[in-house]
């Protein structure tokens, strides 16, 4: 008896409804954009291996191509800087990580605590400006404080009785630099998601913890920050999946592709420029499918270290 019962659940559970129509109609057009510019791009992985020349119309250039296995691989690992530019990728990315997460929920819970709508508005519009703003903008700013003959800062420097820098030219300031552009820039966007969280948070939480006495620091300790954390994990393991990729207009354009600064700037993303000036598709294809192979197995690494610790806050 309890067996036909159980059955008839499940032919009732898996019977197609007007509401499963209606959510697979909304979801189409999601599924086809996905299949178009997702899937079918994954077609040109294969370019990696192949001595690709173009020719005539792009798939038959693929498919009449000749197979040359790993030798587009050869001059990402053969390059003398190898460890410099593993170095500075990882590094950099870590920093950012770093920063990109304590900063913005920092800021967050700042401004969530605002008794001013007004004000509230204004900083959140003056953080979230730069993220608009291009790194050829951005570059050109750069250039009007460190010029060397005519930058804001040396201006400074002369006139409070120092020598005039070349910042273009001194490596050992450009890392401060990169990391305090690269957080300026994106700090808006991140503080934002996590604004957007503590807004959905419930009243009624630091009501009661109000009632009890609780102070604001106690208020953010034991209700805003375990409110964010599922949040901050998923952040915390989508830029995980990126740290083999890098801004190229941070490294590249801030840094106006100074040969002295090669040693702190230089990441896989430049590098890859650097070479495709010289080197063909097939190398670029290639460093595009090992940065992505790396971004996978990392993004997946940190979601299952993330799932054994608390399963719950797992992405997957």
């Amino acid at each position: 008896m309890s067996t036909k019962i159980e059955r008839s659940k499940i032919r009732k559970r898996i019977h197609w409804r007007k509401q499963d129509t209606e959510l697979t109609l909304l979801a189409l057009p999601t599924f086809i954009w996905y299949i178009l510019f997702s899937f079918l791009p994954m077609f040109g992985m294969i370019i990696a291996f192949k001595n690709f020349k173009i020719s005539g119309n792009f798939i038959s250039n693929v498919l009449n191509s000749s197979w040359v296995g790993f030798k587009n691989f050869e001059f990402l690992f053969k390059s003398n800087d190898a460890w410099i530019i593993l170095r500075n990728t990882i590094g950099y990315n870590i920093i950012f990580i770093i920063l990109g997460i304590v900063l913005p929920v920092m800021f967050a819970i700042m401004i969530s605590l605002l008794h001013s709508r007004k004000a509230s508005k204004v900083y959140q519009t003056m953080m979230f400006l730069p993220y608009f703003l291009s790194w050829v903008v951005v570059s050109a700013v750069g250039w009007a404080f460190f010029s060397f003959d005519k930058g804001i800062l040396n201006q400074f420097l002369v006139g409070i009785g120092h020598d005039a820098v070349n910042w273009y030219m001194e490596p050992q300031y450009w890392p401060y630099i990169l990391i305090f552009l690269n957080i300026w820039k994106s700090i808006g966007y991140g503080m934002i998601i996590y604004l957007a969280t503590i807004t959905g948070i419930d009243s009624t939480y630091y009501e009661a913890a109000v009632i009890d006495g609780a102070s604001i620091w106690q208020q953010t300790r034991f209700i805003t920050l375990p409110m964010l954390k599922m949040v901050i994990v998923m952040m915390f393991i989508l830029s995980v999946g990126r740290i083999f990729y890098t801004d190229f207009g941070l490294f590249y354009q801030v840094t106006r592709d100074s040969n002295s600064l090669y040693n702190v700037a230089t990441t896989v993303d430049v590098l890859v420029y650097k070479q495709l000036k010289t080197a063909t598709v097939g190398m670029a294809s290639a460093a595009a499918f090992v940065q992505s192979m790396l971004g996978c197995i990392t993004i997946l690494s940190a979601n299952w270290i993330v799932k054994k610790i608390d399963s719950e806050s797992a992405m997957i």
